[in-house]
């Protein structure tokens, strides 16, 4: 392929996350990443715009599920509406980016993608948009999948890492990125707390951020040969996009495939991974640990975002989300918590078990110990 010549350009997006964690706020229609938490727009939003700044409307995806997709439609109105795929089942995210390379390679076998999620915080939109369109170049002109790496900037244990080898020298001809590549030596999984500690200090560690980019075929190139059932269902897919029979198809396929992630499936074993140095703020609020990171905070500490008056409480997170904004939350003596408050629920707890909020979720779900206490 001549260098100076583009391929077409396809974004996925992943958006069928539940957000469980961010509970009572985020519920099943309406998960984390369609809520305003931070900035302008949902996250969703958010992501989509930065995404069009490097891809148009047309070749834009977003995947979802059935219960999420209206409201993904609402909110990103000028995406076309058979852009908006629902994934029959919950089969993480080696079966959600099979089905995004389906989509691109029905239309451009030729096609360079990228996959991205949709929940992320990204302050630094145009340095994103810079490293994202480099790595763009790079999948197109060289037979590799690349990764952005975000540079740690505490040893963090809730992230995935990526251990880095040598800078990549064999760079397209007349390329000159401002963006550093490396190639990846070793995905590693969440570590401890000392492990991290290490990763912080040998410096050659990024954090996964969960950001691909490759061309369709060179992702189904890695699926032949470390998941070549995830590959045999790709190329059922594409022939059924091409008849107009996806929908039909994947309610047939989809729940009898593996459950697995991306990086189990592929990004650990292959040989052929690059590194996108991510030197831009990013956050995947995957908590409200997280969330109050931006949030302000007052001269104790407290992170808040509602009518807030406190005596002897120090480090907590308040957050007021409720429609009739302007009752008062008070706290006396309380450290270290949250207090999170929405029209229909309350969730008071110690952020240390802020990772366990799932479980309150599922109890819910399941209408286990709900109970309801009142004065006879």
């Amino acid at each position: 392929m001549s260098p100076l010549r583009n391929a077409p350009r396809y974004g996925i997006i992943m958006a069928g996350g539940r957000g469980e964690r961010f509970w009572p706020l985020s519920r099943e229609k309406r998960p984390k990443q369609l809520l305003k938490l931070l900035g302008k727009g949902t996250l969703l939003q958010q992501a989509a715009g930065r995404l069009k700044k490097v891809v148009p409307p047309a070749h834009i995806f977003v995947i979802t599920n059935s219960v999420q997709a209206p409201e993904v439609q609402k909110q990103l109105p000028w995406l076309p509406k058979e852009n908006i795929i629902a994934e029959p089942a919950m089969r993480d995210t080696c079966a959600a980016v099979t089905l995004g390379a389906a989509l691109v390679s029905a239309k451009d076998p030729d096609g360079v993608m990228a996959v991205l999620p949709s929940d992320h915080w990204i302050p630094d939109e145009a340095r994103f948009v810079k490293i994202l369109k480099e790595s763009f170049t790079i999948a197109e002109k060289l037979p590799v999948l690349v990764t952005i790496g975000i540079k740690p900037t505490e040893p963090a244990t809730g992230y995935g890492y990526i251990r880095l080898g040598e800078e990549l020298k064999e760079l397209p001809p007349n390329f000159r990125p401002s963006t550093t590549f490396y190639k990846a030596e070793q995905f590693v999984e969440k570590p401890d707390y000392t492990r991290a500690c290490e990763y912080l200090k040998a410096g050659n560690y990024r954090w996964n951020a969960g950001m691909f980019i490759w061309t369709a075929n060179s992702l189904l190139d890695g699926l032949w040969k470390h998941k070549p059932e995830m590959a045999e269902a790709c190329r059922r897919w594409i022939r059924a996009a091409q008849d107009g029979k996806l929908q039909q198809v994947l309610s047939r396929d989809y729940k009898k495939l593996e459950k697995i992630s991306i990086d189990y499936a592929l990004m650990e074993k292959a040989d052929n991974v690059v590194c996108a140095e991510g030197d831009f703020a990013w956050d995947d609020l995957g908590s409200w640990t997280a969330l109050a990171r931006h949030l302000p905070t007052d001269e104790q500490g407290n992170a808040v975002q509602a009518l807030y008056v406190q005596v002897d409480s120090q480090g907590n997170i308040i957050y007021d989300a409720r429609s009739k904004k302007g009752g008062l939350i008070a706290t006396l003596g309380v450290k270290d918590s949250m207090v999170i408050l929405t029209d229909d629920a309350i969730l008071v707890a110690p952020k240390s078990e802020a990772q366990r909020i799932r479980q309150l979720v599922q109890q819910i779900s399941e209408k286990k110990r709900l109970r309801k206490f009142v004065v006879s």
